[in-house]
């Protein structure tokens, strides 16, 4: 049994996790290519390894030259959607961050980016300005509704479209010895995904692609609304994996006939 050859069944598009902790390795990834063979859309997203975005120490143009030639072969072949730069709550607008940013945009320039932050300053038409100057995508994100944290947008900054749904589980949000699960531990309804139907076909029209994600990926969670959004988009019920249906009896009602 393959996940990623299944998976590619049911979706177009799958955000790689893996990279955020490990620099990525040539050989998976072009394995990563022969698994997906049979849906000739797909395409890989993937998060940017933590030491550019969250530990920021000893970085040299080295580190960016081995992510590079890691995922060189998605690169190549078109598979690849776009790397996703994901930073912490606590990396605020500020002008230290700022200059930061510019530097790491500068590392991969010609690769297809999306910026992602979660502090609430950096909703600022200035940054919204500077994205499209760089070509640079701009992550729409949902999380647990705070003074402080992003609030739900509809930006589309580069030719790369990007949302990504993380949940509302304000209560184990920020709770300190709360575990990922935890975190992410939530179903959407679809009266709460509604907003973001909207909100992607907003966003796909200013850009050529955009990639919806969904990131409440415990217990299949994830895949559910995954599958809800897609239905709810096309307007066009879709293939539904039977163990999934199982758990969720609710997706029998977007399931197309077999």
């Amino acid at each position: 049994f393959d996940p990623l050859s299944y998976l590619s069944n049911y979706f177009d598009v799958i955000e790689i996790n893996s990279t955020y902790y490990r620099p990525p390795n040539k050989n998976i990834t072009k394995n990563w290519l022969k698994r997906i063979e049979n849906n000739k859309d797909f395409k890989f997203t993937l998060k940017l390894h933590k030491n550019f975005t969250h530990e920021r120490k000893n970085l040299s143009d080295s580190d960016a030259i081995i992510f590079k030639d890691g995922i060189e072969p998605l690169f190549s072949e078109g598979k690849l959607g776009a790397i996703l730069i994901q930073f912490p709550w606590s990396f605020k607008f500020v002008p230290e961050n700022s200059q930061y940013l510019k530097k790491l945009i500068s590392m991969f320039n010609g690769y297809p980016l999306v910026l992602e932050v979660r502090h609430r300053s950096w909703d600022n038409e200035l940054i919204y300005e500077f994205l499209r100057e760089k070509g640079v995508g701009f992550c729409n994100i949902d999380q647990p509704r705070m003074r402080t944290q992003l609030a739900p947008t509809e930006k589309a900054t580069s030719n790369v479209g990007y949302i990504r749904l993380h949940g509302q589980n304000l209560e184990n949000w920020f709770k300190e010895d709360a575990g990922r699960d935890e975190r992410y531990d939530y179903l959407y309804s679809m009266d709460e995904l509604a907003p973001w139907v909207q909100r992607i076909l907003s966003v796909a029209k200013e850009a050529k692609e955009t990639y919806a994600i969904a990131n409440n990926h415990f217990r299949g969670k994830a895949a559910t609304n995954a599958l809800q959004l897609k239905f709810m988009v096309s307007k066009d019920k879709v293939k539904v994996p039977e163990t999934l249906k199982n758990v969720y009896p609710e997706l029998a009602d977007i399931e197309k006939a077999k």
